[in-house]
């Protein structure tokens, strides 16, 4: 590692340390190092900026963020909750089973844990605890599920990986449906055990057939966007970027015309709340885009091959290592970030280990999301101890048995390549 590489790393972790926001954090150390450690003109840090931007893939990103907010502001959440609720909530802790299906539901319209969370731990964190569950559990699980939003496609972070690696979209997104119905299944299992000989705990009545009937048919126009998302995808009718649009439109018309939830009145503000998130997201790629054309510059991914390519020889303890070292990075950066700046350093190694990208793209967007809920930077640790007013410690030794359910699907797909890439390879996307 040379000299202008360890002022670099030093610049960044101490301007991180010291509370700045990330992207302010990308931005100066990319300034900095444009100025000190290279002769090409300022500028171009400039048009980097703008042209990051100005990328289509991340139209899909925006319009995912509108419809999720659309559905937190509707009652499409309230009707998918119901749903997963008449499926399992009469089993052994059937209502924390509801929960982690109706984080799957959810994720597999968002594409974010973070709207997840809000949308949904608002919702069962109250009723889980009004029903007996004991809050460790509750917080542990409703901090821990709405991973599933990154896991599930459609998922930002794959987004973000495929914009960067330029591998198929579609492919990624198939990848990502597997290790998502595990963690819900051994998730459930575990809430089943856990309650099993458990009789304080309040269990719903076994719902008849005319009410599983009427509530799947509340929750029809709910149930039948994540359908039209994937069925339109998978079919060929739409790409992944038009489905965003196409998911938009239906849950306005939805909310608007049919649940009728929503007044018109309130389209403006849902839109421009998008449009702030959306802009906020934009200002952290531009950065984390910055920094990377400094690092790509400085040939600091080729000279990082090299040093790995020495020390390690194994495809097996490169994994490992990747694993260790994203799990330590997602407790301290978000998945945007982490995507658009470790991205590209690990992407040129891939190839001397025979890794297949797309199997990456999976394993770093689990790792990542894993992040969301590991102290101390974990964003759902906080939503999830606002809401129940609880501290950090307290919520992190809440989520310890879910984050090592999550941990074992991560080991499980980071050692079982070929059964990951199954599904996209029998879809022609790999």
């Amino acid at each position: 590692m040379q000299f202008s590489d360890v002022i670099l790393l030093l610049i960044l972790l101490g301007c991180m340390a010291s509370y700045i926001p990330v992207f302010m954090c990308l931005f100066f150390t990319a300034t900095l190092g444009f100025l000190f450690f290279t002769d090409i003109p300022l500028l171009l840090l400039f048009q980097t900026i703008f042209r990051s931007m100005d990328n289509f893939a991340l139209v899909v990103v925006l319009f995912f963020i509108l419809c999720g907010n659309i559905m937190t502001a509707g009652s499409i959440v309230e009707k998918l909750i119901k749903v997963a609720n008449a499926m399992v909530s009469w089993l052994p802790g059937g209502l924390g089973m509801a929960g982690v299906l109706a984080c799957g539901l959810f994720g597999a319209i968002s594409g974010s844990t973070v709207a997840t969370v809000v949308a949904l731990g608002g919702f069962m964190i109250p009723a889980l605890l009004d029903n007996g569950y004991p809050e460790k559990y509750t917080l542990g699980l409703m901090t821990t599920s709405p991973n599933l939003g990154v896991i599930i496609p459609p998922s930002i972070g794959m987004i973000l990986f495929s914009m960067i690696s330029n591998v198929s979209l579609e492919g990624l997104f198939l990848t990502g449906f597997l290790p998502g119905m595990l963690i819900m299944l051994l998730t459930c299992l575990y809430s089943y055990f856990f309650f099993r000989k458990r009789k304080e705990i309040v269990r719903m009545p076994i719902p008849s057939f005319t009410d599983t009937v009427a509530v799947f048919k509340e929750g029809f126009w709910s149930l039948m966007l994540p359908v039209i998302i994937f069925g339109g995808i998978f079919s060929g009718v739409f790409t992944a970027n038009e489905a965003a649009v196409v998911a938009c439109v239906y849950a306005f018309v939805v909310e608007l015309f049919i649940h009728k939830s929503m007044k018109l009145s309130q389209v403006k503000q849902i839109t421009v709340n998008s449009a702030v998130t959306s802009a906020t997201l934009l200002i952290i790629v531009a950065g984390a885009t910055c920094f990377g054309r400094l690092l790509t510059l400085e040939s600091i991914p080729g000279r990082i091959t090299e040093t790995v390519l020495s020390a390690i020889s194994s495809p097996a303890v490169f994994l490992v290592a990747m694993n260790i070292m994203l799990l330590i990075v997602g407790m301290f950066m978000d998945i945007i970030s982490a995507t658009m700046i470790l991205g590209p350093v690990f992407l040129p190694m891939l190839d001397a280990f025979n890794i297949n990208w797309m199997h990456f793209g999976l394993i770093m967007t689990v790792n990542l999301a894993i992040g969301y809920c590991t102290p101390p930077m974990g964003v759902s640790l906080y939503i999830t101890g606002a809401i129940a007013n609880r501290n950090l410690i307290y919520v992190s030794k809440a989520v310890m048995p879910f984050i090592a359910i999550q941990i074992f699907v991560l080991l499980l797909i980071t050692f079982l390549p070929d059964v990951v890439l199954w599904f996209p390879s029998m879809m022609g996307f790999e």
